[in-house]
């Protein structure tokens, strides 16, 4: 079952909030991203980290948080860790604040 107050609580940051903005359209932002297409296989952390400038650890709890939400999903290749919006969380998200305010 989804936790909607967990969800509420993930969107209470201008970090994660930027995040997610910048997920939405990751060529955009992250074009540079040598370890494959950001659009397929999602943005690395560490990528990520810089452009929020902020320690890894800091950025990777953020993601954490987006992650038990449901709004982000990871992949791991390798060492590395991929992340990409869930847009059908997002969607769903978005449905029940339209229907509950």
């Amino acid at each position: 079952m989804v936790d909607r107050l967990e969800q509420s609580k993930a969107l209470a940051s201008q970090a994660r909030l930027s995040v997610l903005g910048w997920l939405a359209d990751p060529q955009a932002h992250f074009a540079h991203q040598v370890t494959g297409p950001p659009a397929e296989i999602g943005v690395c952390v560490t990528l990520l980290a810089a452009r929020l400038e902020m320690a890894q650890p800091t950025v990777s709890r953020h993601l954490e948080v987006l992650r038990r939400a449901g709004f982000v999903t990871v992949r791991r290749i390798g060492k590395w860790a991929y992340f990409q919006r869930n847009e059908a969380a997002l969607a769903d998200y978005k449905a029940w604040i339209n229907d509950h305010l």
